[in-house]
């Protein structure tokens, strides 16, 4: 039995998730994605909750890049009440939908892509559970079933890594897909891409070896903080998001995400100087604007690191410390590996203060979310969108 936490066992996976998973997915993105519909959309739209909303924002650029189609990602709610209303009116399956669910049974994610579905829109369930009501409520399933934990894993309740992992690969997969039967892309550089996508899995697995003794020592130094922030740009302001999320779900801190430029209008302005303040950046368009940020988190005393290119110099002047992704990925593909040093801190803090994964689904809080807010799984659902 390994002496590492159900977090980081979880954590130590995903290389090999990822070399398992990469071309499953990759047949069924073209299983899913017709010629006929990546030919007439012409607006994308990339709908989840929760984690499933934090890998759709960091997905949206490789949309606009490898499919060469105008994206956005809305969290469902937002979709369902406030945006499905309004789809352009360009014509029969111009609009995607991509709803995004592991489970395949979050309320709000069925209203969204059911709401889509009235308004004219090709709806697609991008799902581990074929079997389950978003599916159902789809027009076409794209399936991104995981391969099954070893059995000395199996039932742990575990901060999700692997599933937000899964929802990644399935979204590049789509990008890819959709922009060479568009022709935005040629079928070498799609196949490149395929396989660039599954070598990142040797970056991962140095990611984790050179990040976690960094990581340890972080934690130690920051045993006393209150709270945490979380900044990025772009595909990595979803990694922020994400980050905010394991570390409030493994060690139950307070943490938050903020876009980069939204730092500096207000999180500077804090009255903690020396909140721990991680910027996430893989050095590309964000570059100058970060290391200015950074410096003026130095500037008023935050205790600072990065989740940074492996000798990157720029930013990384400004900081305490970097965590350093260990190789070369592209900005588009970035969360899929960026993501990793803010597991590893989720996973130590816990470890390092005893916390209990979800707060045990204790005070009030219940694991089949059956009352109040935690009721993601039969939530009132609205049936006709605003007219």
């Amino acid at each position: 039995m390994s002496d590492r936490s159900p977090m980081h066992q979880q954590i130590d996976t995903l290389p090999q998730l990822v070399r398992d998973i990469a071309r499953p997915f990759d047949q069924s993105a073209r299983g899913t994605f017709d010629f006929e519909l990546c030919h007439a959309v012409k607006r994308i739209y990339l709908v989840g909750c929760g984690d499933s909303y934090h890998a759709p924002v960091g997905a949206e650029l490789a949309f606009h890049l490898l499919a060469g189609v105008p994206t956005q990602a809305v969290s469902a709610l937002t979709f369902s009440r406030y945006v499905v209303s309004f789809l352009p009116p360009t014509g029969p399956k111009t609009n995607l939908v991509i709803a995004v669910s592991v489970s395949g049974v979050v309320s709000r994610t069925i209203e969204a892509l059911r709401l889509a579905r009235q308004m004219g829109a090709t709806a697609v369930a991008l799902t581990g559970a074929p079997d389950k009501p978003l599916a159902q409520e789809a027009g076409k399933v794209f399936q991104t079933t995981v391969p099954p934990l070893p059995d000395e894993l199996q039932g742990m309740i575990v901060p999700g890594v692997r599933s937000y992992l899964a929802s990644q690969m399935g979204l590049y997969s789509a990008a890819i897909r959709i922009g060479e039967v568009r022709g935005h892309l040629t079928t070498a550089q799609a196949d490149a891409l395929r396989a660039e996508l599954a070598g990142l899995a040797d970056v991962m697995e140095a990611t984790i070896a050179a990040c976690e003794p960094a990581v340890r020592d972080l934690v130690e130094r920051w045993r006393d903080a209150p709270e945490f922030v979380f900044v990025g740009a772009g595909p990595l302001y979803g990694v922020a998001m994400f980050s905010a999320a394991k570390l409030l779900e493994a060690s139950g801190d307070p943490a938050l995400a903020q876009e980069t430029e939204e730092w500096a209008h207000l999180q500077y302005f804090g009255t903690r100087p020396d909140t721990p303040t991680v910027f996430i950046s893989a050095a590309d368009r964000d570059a100058d604007r970060m290391a200015e940020v950074a410096r003026a988190a130095q500037a008023i005393g935050r205790r600072t690191v990065g989740i940074l290119p492996a000798g990157e110099q720029a930013i990384s002047a400004y900081l305490d410390a970097v965590l350093p992704v260990q190789g070369p990925v592209r900005e588009c593909f970035a969360p899929l590996v960026y993501s990793i040093p803010g597991e590893l801190l989720a996973a130590e803090r816990a470890a390092a203060i005893g916390a209990e994964y979800f707060r045990a689904f204790g005070g009030g809080r219940t694991v089949d979310w059956a009352d109040g807010s935690s009721r993601i799984r039969d939530s009132h659902q609205i049936d006709e969108p605003l007219r």
